[in-house]
């Protein structure tokens, strides 16, 4: 009778135990979730699917990152070897475990020309069709990792410095950035040489980010949905055939009020009016 007493004890505080760790673990899970969510600037590799797409595509098993440190090209002017650029979210990295990132000051995407990280994925969350060119190879230049941005209180060649190093250490030189020259009025003498990004060819790879000589790069590299406006929906581009499609079953719709029975010229050069 003791001994049956004795094992209904511990079958119910082993119970009491599973029950709590489980209710431990789901709170753990809950918070470290929110953690993520909160912390959506993160640079994917290659040819990676948008963000949301991508956590319920990728299954975390690093084979990217495996293929980014193995590399041939992986190799400091010296020789020797240096890390790859793709790292793997581990608890505390403010990211979803297990899933791979990279940050361009630490060591940056070398735009390989055979993308090794790409092939390798077995899930498609690292989608190799959206990086073939025309004759169905690789292009890492069709890459769109994310967008650089000029911060320009703090870059210096807006203060009228010289500098170029975020120029000179883009792989697509006078391309995904150009420099432009703008006469410094203050002193007459001299000219601003100011860096500016084209997001129609920049491929968020972080090589000027690295290069930035300011404490703090002054351009740095942002995902793309964050780092770019979007037109809303009503707002159609008059020149383009094919965006006017979207509204060619809209109806007109007049607003009218004391302001409507003004010409435009009566107000516009007025001062606002509350």
């Amino acid at each position: 009778m003791a001994n049956s007493d004795n094992n209904r004890r511990k079958f119910f505080a082993t119970t009491l135990q599973s029950v709590g760790l489980t209710a431990l673990g789901g709170l753990l899970w809950s918070g470290y979730s929110d953690e993520v969510k909160a912390s959506p600037l993160v640079l994917r590799p290659p040819g990676a699917l948008p963000e949301e797409d991508f956590l319920k595509a990728c299954i975390k098993c690093g084979l990217c990152a495996e293929a980014c440190e193995n590399r041939d090209s992986n190799k400091n002017k010296d020789g020797s070897k240096r890390p790859g650029t793709l790292k793997m979210a581990k608890g505390g990295d403010h990211r979803m475990i297990g899933t791979p990132y990279f940050i361009p000051t630490e060591v940056p995407c070398f735009m390989c020309d055979d993308i090794p990280c790409v092939p390798v994925c077995p899930s498609g969350a690292l989608d190799m069709p959206s990086l073939l060119n025309k004759e169905e190879e690789l292009d890492i230049n069709k890459s769109r990792m994310g967008l650089a941005v000029v911060h320009k209180e703090s870059c210096i060649a807006f203060w009228g410095i010289q500098c170029d190093a975020c120029y000179r250490a883009c792989p697509l030189l006078d391309e995904a950035i150009t420099l432009e020259y703008h006469k410094n009025e203050r002193t007459g003498k001299h000219a601003f040489l100011l860096p500016i990004v084209h997001s129609d060819v920049c491929t968020g790879c972080g090589l000027c980010e690295q290069a930035c000589v300011t404490e703090k790069p002054a351009i740095f590299v942002l995902p793309t949905e964050h780092s770019t406006g979007r037109a809303g929906s009503h707002y159609v581009k008059g020149w383009d055939e094919k965006d006017q499609e979207r509204v060619k079953d809209a109806k007109e719709i007049k607003t009218k009020n004391e302001r409507s029975e003004k010409e435009a010229s009566d107000y516009l050069n007025m001062e606002v009016e509350y």
